[in-house]
């Protein structure tokens, strides 16, 4: 009987620090990133920033890379991020469907859709990318889709569309030669590495909408949100902290509200989206 109560005594004493443990333990957050680069190269982007945001918040932030932006989609669309970076279309369901709310974005910065060629592409305009393949990253790109593939439907240009998964996909096929032309964004093409940058030329531009959001599920705690948004912000602030946000090409984080996002919203992009030429 003694043997047995002891046992009961260091059963009650582990089961004490088990919760001691996990109470002291930092709140694992999941953070999704739109994968317009590979997973490798958006880890060496992002990691770096989650760290430093870990530390300033004491929760740790912890990146869950997407093989492909519909995969992506698809654990946005659940729930399965508890925060993430978002283009304008991806955002604006998001928040009708899942209830996510955008707190930040990239300061002084507007998204515009681009159509690529090859530099030695004879194509002046895009009325000669007419009953051609062309290459996009999804359906639901923002810019480098929705805009891209909206603009040629209104000005009456056919064309056949297929998705590559990734911008970094779409510039190296055009570059390559295997499609006459392909829809990106200016980030994504200065990004991407020197040898395919130089190969391409931007041949159209769309008009400028509010950026990709940083959003939070609806279940977050808010002093921890309030606690990220204020680290985010201040990132700016500090030498290494501009350091981290230029290797992402961002010049700071502003605080961010739903309604910025309204001008997406007037555009009627399930028009488009529903509408897809394949």
């Amino acid at each position: 009987m003694r043997h047995y109560a002891r046992y009961l005594v260091l059963l009650g004493l582990l089961a004490i620090g088990l919760i001691l443990f996990i109470a002291g333990a930092p709140r694992v957050v999941i953070i999704g990133i739109v994968p317009q680069h590979s997973s490798t190269v958006l880890s060496r982007q992002w990691n770096p920033i989650l760290r430093y945001l870990s530390e300033e918040t004491g929760y740790w932030l912890v990146f869950r890379p997407a093989p492909s932006i519909p995969a992506f989609e698809e654990r946005l669309f659940n729930g399965r991020y508890d925060i993430a970076y978002m283009n304008p279309y991806h955002y604006v369901v998001a928040r009708e469907q899942v209830g996510y709310q955008a707190f930040a974005r990239q300061k002084n910065e507007r998204i515009q859709g681009i159509m690529v060629v090859h530099r030695d592409a004879p194509f002046n305009n895009l009325v000669e990318l007419a009953n051609r393949t062309l290459a996009f990253p999804s359906p639901h790109a923002f810019a480098a889709s929705i805009l891209t593939r909206s603009h040629l439907k209104k000005a009456k240009i056919p064309f056949v569309a297929n998705y590559l998964s990734s911008h970094d996909k779409v510039y190296r096929s055009v570059a390559y030669g295997h499609y006459p032309a392909g829809g990106g964004i200016m980030r994504t093409l200065d990004q991407v590495s020197p040898s395919i940058r130089q190969q391409l030329r931007v041949l159209w531009k769309s008009n400028e909408y509010t950026p990709h959001a940083i959003a939070a599920h609806p279940d977050l705690e808010p002093d921890f949100l309030y606690r990220l948004q204020e680290a985010m912000v201040k990132m700016s602030q500090s030498e290494e902290g501009r350091q981290l946000l230029a290797g992402i090409e961002f010049e700071g984080i502003v605080t961010a509200q739903d309604s910025d996002w309204d001008d997406i919203r007037q555009l009627n992009v399930e028009a488009v989206t529903n509408n897809s030429v394949h």
